[in-house]
This record gives C-alpha cells, sequence and structure tokens, in this order.
C-alpha cells in the first residue's frame, strides 16, 4: 500500500512525535509499504490537500493531530487513516467531558472541577474558588493537553496561583482535581470497534515523584513492569474499564487508558489517549510484544484493521 506518515507537528509533543513517526516510518517499509513522511504544520496544508495515498498513518501526538482536527480534514479529503475518529478523539483530549462520560457510565475518577479562563476577571478569582473546593495536595493541569505537559501538583497552598498560571498558558480551559496517590498503570485497547480487546497491564514506575514528561521520555526515566503485579481480579478490572471506556469515547483501531490504583485497590481513570507513543520502546508495543506482537506487526495490525470493512 502507499501510506502517508504525519508526524511531528507544532503540540508541545513534537520531539515525542518526531520519534514516533520514525519508528512507524521503518516498521512500514519493513511490511513491504511505499512510505511517504510528512512533517506536519497547520500553515501548511497544500501537501494534504494533494495527497494521493492508500491510508494516512498519524503519528502526531497533542493539538492538531490528536484532538480531532485532523481527523476532519482527512475525512473531508475523504482518505482513510488509521485511529479514531474526529468525535472520540475530540472527546479524549479534552479530559473535563470525557471524566464526566467515564463517571456516568461507572468507572471512577477523581473529582474534579473545570475553570474557563475567560469567564473570571483574572487567576486570583479562579485560585479563590480553588482554595474553597480543594484541600491540598490537588492537581491543576490543562483540559486539553498531553504528556502532563502543564501539570502541577500543589502541596502547598502558595503554589496555587503559580499552578493556575502555568496550566492557563497552555490552555484556555484548566482542570483541577483530587491528588490520588498510588500505583500508575496503563491499558492498551486493539481491535474494531464492539470486538476490541485489552493488551497486559503495564505498571509504570517513574524515577521522579510522578509519571512526568521526563519520566515519560527521557532514557531511563521510568521502569515499565509488563504485565503488571497486579491481582487477577484488578487486572480483569482494568482491562474491562479500559476497553468499556474505549468504547464510551467512540474510539477505533487503538487507544491507551491511563489510571491510579489507589491505597484502597481502587483503579481511578486518568485519560484516554487515541495516539498513544508508538516509539519502538513505548508503552503499547512493550505490552503487545508479551503477546508475540513484535513492533513491525503491530504496526501492520493497525493498518489491517483500519482498512477492513
Amino acid at each position: 500500500m502507499k501510506i502517508a506518515v504525519l508526524y511531528g507537528g507544532v503540540s508541545g509533543e513534537r520531539e515525542v512525535s518526531l520519534s514516533t513517526g520514525k519508528g512507524i516510518i521503518k516498521a512500514l517499509k519493513n511490511k513491504g509499504h511505499e512510505v511517504i513522511g510528512i512533517d506536519f504544520d497547520p500553515s501548511k496544508l497544500k501537501e494534504l490537500l494533494q495527497l494521493d495515498v492508500d491510508l494516512v498513518f498519524i503519528g502526531l501526538h497533542g493539538r492538531f493531530g490528536e484532538d480531532g482536527k485532523i481527523q476532519g480534514l482527512l475525512d473531508m479529503l475523504n482518505i482513510p487513516y488509521v485511529g479514531s475518529g474526529v468525535l472520540s478523539s475530540a472527546l479524549a483530549m479534552d479530559k473535563a467531558k470525557s471524566k464526566q462520560i467515564f463517571a456516568a457510565e461507572g468507572i471512577k475518577t477523581a473529582r474534579s472541577q473545570s475553570y474557563v479562563i475567560n469567564q473570571f476577571e483574572n487567576t486570583e478569582e479562579i485560585a479563590r474558588s480553588v482554595r474553597e473546593q480543594f484541600n491540598v495536595p490537588f492537581v491543576v493541569k490543562p483540559n486539553q493537553e498531553g504528556s502532563t505537559l502543564g501539570l502541577t501538583i500543589v502541596k502547598e497552598e502558595e503554589h496555587i496561583d503559580k499552578a493556575i498560571e502555568v496550566a492557563a498558558a497552555s490552555d484556555t480551559v484548566i482542570l483541577v482535581e483530587d491528588y490520588v496517590g498510588g500505583r500508575e498503570v496503563t491499558v492498551p485497547v486493539i481491535g474494531k470497534q464492539g470486538s476490541e480487546q485489552a493488551l497486559p497491564v503495564i505498571e509504570i514506575i517513574p524515577k521522579n515523584d510522578y509519571y512526568d514528561f521526563d519520566s515519560k521520555y527521557k532514557p531511563g526515566g521510568s521502569e515499565h513492569i509488563v504485565p503488571a503485579q497486579v491481582s487477577d481480579d484488578l487486572t480483569k478490572q482494568l482491562q474491562e474499564d479500559a476497553v468499556k471506556a474505549h468504547q464510551l469515547l467512540g474510539c477505533d483501531v487503538y487507544s491507551r487508558v491511563d489510571f491510579i490504583i489507589d491505597a484502597h485497590n481502587n483503579a481511578i481513570i486518568l485519560e484516554v489517549n487515541t495516539l498513544p507513543g508508538m516509539t519502538p520502546t513505548s508503552l503499547f508495543p512493550d505490552s503487545a510484544q508479551v503477546v508475540g506482537l513484535n513492533y513491525d506487526d503491530l504496526v501492520e495490525r493497525f493498518v489491517e484493521l483500519s482498512i477492513q470493512e
């Protein structure tokens, strides 16, 4: 097949996307496909408008890649692509909206409140509301951002204003939620809509206090234990909740669902990643390896699922 790989982009996750794109391009070539690599920039759409390919593999992360915008453009151009569509991508990217959906359907989430910046006269007004509703520690983060960019765990009240300022620099809506300490795990999901399956649960042990940008992407920043050393019952629940969350948002082909296991062994969902990192050493390929899918075969499986009627 003739496949275009979109990678790079202009979000804060550009460097990660460059690595994802490089891995995907190599895997597709190893599988015999003709591959066109495109370092995507939304200000230079001519290359996409003139694209003549069988399929697009989206290796972008964050804004203009994971939020449904590029999916909408490809839909209008009638070009098939790997992964979730417009609505599911947009919902997964909107943490507040997706949390509402999960909570309504019985998946445990951390208590949270979103704040639309321009509905307040200043950030001090937001800070007053936060102080009234939350006790430290709590988390302040942009509502639509990936890789923990703009996220602060507020442990002392005097840091609230700075945390709001940092989050507001990345988004027009910020999300404040109770801090849930515990074990960080993630569950890859793969399959066509209605017949998805969860891959082995991965436990992430970050070298820093939490799974921040450096822990995710710097060499040696975290340790991945797969399958995670949790009970059979909890494994079953995590996998069922992951598939359920994936389906509730209408995701397609693949996603990765992040959780915290709290002190009482409750699985608390954090978010669904519709375009998780896909470097050869990323979490999703690590889990797939355990069930006998190497990196090249995994990428090819995504292609096969995307072209099935």
